[in-house]
Parts: C-alpha cells; structure tokens; sequence
C-alpha cells in the first residue's frame, strides 16, 4: 500500500508541469485522483495514468470562475463521495516590467494564483469540515516571499500572498483536523519555465535555462516529480503535526550569499 492509498486527491492545474508530476506520483503512492485543469489535455493524462492502474478522473475546471470550480468539486464529491487532498497548483506567470505591465496583466495574477487558490479551496474546505480531516497543499514559490527578478513584480506579489494565506487559514481550520502548507519551488523544469525563458531571451532561451542551471547548487533544475513527493508527503498522514509551513524545495538556489565571494 502507498502512502496515499485510498485518498481522494483534487489537483488544479493538473494538465502538465508540476501538477502532472504531482498527479503522477500520488498515482504512485495510490491516491485516487481528480485532474482538475482547463485543457482537454487532462484527460489525455488521467487515460495515461488509468492505463497504468491508477483510478484518475479528469474535470475541466476553470479557476477563475466559481461556478467551473463548483461544478468540478461537485463531481468529485459525486465520484467518491470526499476529498482528502487538495492541492492548488494552478498558476500563471507573465514577466514584465511593473511600469509596462498592464491592469489586465495584474489581474490575470491575481485572478489564478490568489482567487483561483481561494475560490478552489472555499468550495472544497465544508467537505473537509463534514468529514473531519483533510490536507490542503498551497503552491507558492520562492519568489516573492524569498527572492525576486526583474520583471517578475505580480507573479512575486501573488505568490508572497499565498504564504500568508497559508499561514492564516491553517490556524482556522486546525480545529476541524485539516492541515494546511505551502510549497515553494525554485526553478522547475516546466512549460511556464520555458516561456518565461523564451520571454527573457527569444533568440536563446536554452542559454537562459543553463544559466538558471549554473547559478543552483545542484547544478540544475527540478523535475516535476520531486516537486510532486513533497506534495505527497503534505498530502500523506506522515505529515499530520505539519501545519501552517512552508517548504522550500530549490536545489539550494536560495543559498548563496553572492557568486563570486568564497574558495
């Protein structure tokens, strides 16, 4: 038996990314999965995973609209009748500088990283009341809360607010036996990593990945499934004292002091 046997796993952005590494190993450790994403993409994935044994369900969820949240939810709860884990993975990244960013550039931040965790999570958090239990695993990022690039200001500002959300909502819910934490990825090897690569530098992007390479310890980049066993450990009952955290996951992108200074 693996660690998520017999949990019922609701995963936005579960299309590709992280979220597909994550769906992949709870398949692994025997979750029982709802890919919720807005591209038919996901059912081409939850296909995959069933061919290999997993039960996985896709739902076409669109995070910005409450009523696309609540009609996937309600699927699920249909199917399986709870939901032991949810895990707000859908996010959007556009870089551009503060000045040159228009209101519709902030909002689309706003309206998927802080609204669609928001939405996402009032619409399934009764069920976790009624049932007792429950694990919410919160996406965030490095960035914003820990460190910033140029042109990175409504992506950092979503993903910092994420943290506090994190840490507030845990301290409600602790009473109903629900647990609530934050990732916080460095690079991922990723499609939204690739595009914003082919936005800082369209004639190379492959040179702006090997810098980001040569700039972390590890010397590289995370796959999305190293992402997806820390998210299966917050989702596990291993994790069940571990409330209201945030876990940095970066390779040790994080450590260095400056790139010049040392032996």
């Amino acid at each position: 038996m693996g660690k998520l046997s017999g949990k019922v796993a609701f995963i936005t952005g579960a299309s590709k990314g992280i979220g597909e590494g994550i769906a992949q190993v709870y398949a692994r450790h025997g979750a029982k999965l709802v890919l919720a994403a807005r591209t038919a993409q996901t059912e081409a994935l939850a296909e995959a995973l069933r061919a290999e044994g997993a039960d996985a369900s896709a739902v076409l969820v669109d995070v910005t609209d409450q009523a696309s949240i609540r009609s996937g939810v309600g699927r699920a709860i249909e199917k399986y009748g709870r939901i032991d884990v949810l895990v707000n993975n859908a996010s959007v990244c556009k870089l551009g500088g503060f000045l040159e960013q228009s209101d519709a550039d902030r909002d689309i931040h706003i309206n998927v990283n802080v609204k669609g965790v928001w939405d996402t999570t009032k619409a399934v958090l009764p069920h976790m009341i009624a049932q007792k239990y429950g694990k919410i695993v919160v996406m965030s990022s490095v960035t914003g809360d820990m460190v910033a690039d140029p042109g990175e200001c409504a992506y950092a500002m979503t993903k910092a607010a994420l943290v506090g959300f994190t840490k507030a909502l845990a301290r409600e819910v602790a009473v109903h036996n629900i647990t609530v934490n934050a990732i916080c990825p460095g690079y991922v090897m990723t499609p939204m990593v690739s595009g914003m690569a082919a936005q800082s530098c369209p004639s190379d992007p492959q040179s702006v990945i090997r810098c980001i390479a040569d700039a972390i310890p590890l010397q590289r980049l995370a796959d999305p499934k190293e992402v997806g066993e820390l998210a299966a450990f917050l989702g596990c009952d291993e994790s069940s004292y571990l409330t209201g955290a945030q876990f940095v996951i970066d390779g040790g992108s994080t450590l260095p002091e400056t790139m010049t200074m040392g032996i």
